[in-house]
């Protein structure tokens, strides 16, 4: 099987996506990083003409949108599949990770994540305390209906992760390590419980901010 080559921003949520979807299917890759500041380099933008990540390069072929990447890797390598084969099963698999893209990161994630955590770690920035505080309603939103949607399954859609769980655990993860996340969480225990046996699985435990700053520094 031939590598897959991902480039990534090392700590982007979605690009951890794709890395623990190549750990669960076990498959070679190499992370290239990328700097926030190459996002708009003529290179990067040969990758992804919208100057966004991830993108993966597999043999040649060159790959962009996460939840494209996600499908792919899920098509292409054999092993435990990450999707459900029943029409419902799928359909509801692609409602959550469309919400995780247009409800849980626009609005909440991107606001919340980036003002707790990208803006005074890596920027040196004080949180905006205003902003969050706007973006909380929604982020509320979001998480009551991700509790309602697991209810008391293991997973989002039953008994083994699928690409759904794989794209919201890196989000969900951002979350709990800002003090928002007791709040938000105050009303679906079930959610805390889920991120807890998504973090406890391989795929996440190799992913883990420390372990991709590594994989960075060895490229």
């Amino acid at each position: 099987m031939s590598e897959f080559i991902v480039y990534s921003i090392p700590g982007s949520p979605f690009g951890r996506a794709v890395l623990i979807a190549l750990e669960e299917k076990r498959a070679p890759y190499r992370l290239v990083p990328i700097g926030p500041g190459s996002l708009g380099s003529p290179q990067h933008l040969a990758r992804h003409p919208f100057g966004r990540v991830p993108t993966i390069d597999h043999g040649g072929f060159r790959l962009f949108e996460t939840q494209a990447i996600l499908r792919y890797i899920d098509r292409v390598i054999e092993g435990a599949p990450l999707a459900p084969k029943d029409p419902r099963g799928a359909a509801r698999m692609d409602q959550l990770m469309n919400v995780n893209d247009w409800y849980l990161f626009q609005g909440a994630g991107n606001v919340i994540g980036f003002q707790r955590i990208v803006a005074p770690k890596l920027l040196g920035q004080k949180p905006d305390e205003a902003a969050i505080g706007a973006a909380m309603p929604n982020a509320h939103r979001v998480f009551e209906a991700l509790g309602r949607e697991l209810g008391d399954a293991p997973y989002f859609v039953g008994e083994a992760p699928t690409l759904a769980d794989i794209m919201l655990a890196p989000q969900l993860d951002f979350f709990a390590a800002t003090p928002e996340w007791t709040a938000l969480t105050a009303g679906s225990p079930n959610l805390v419980a889920w991120l807890d046996r998504m973090s406890a699985r391989p795929s996440l435990k190799a992913t883990t901010w420390e372990q991709v700053a590594a994989m960075a520094c060895a490229s």
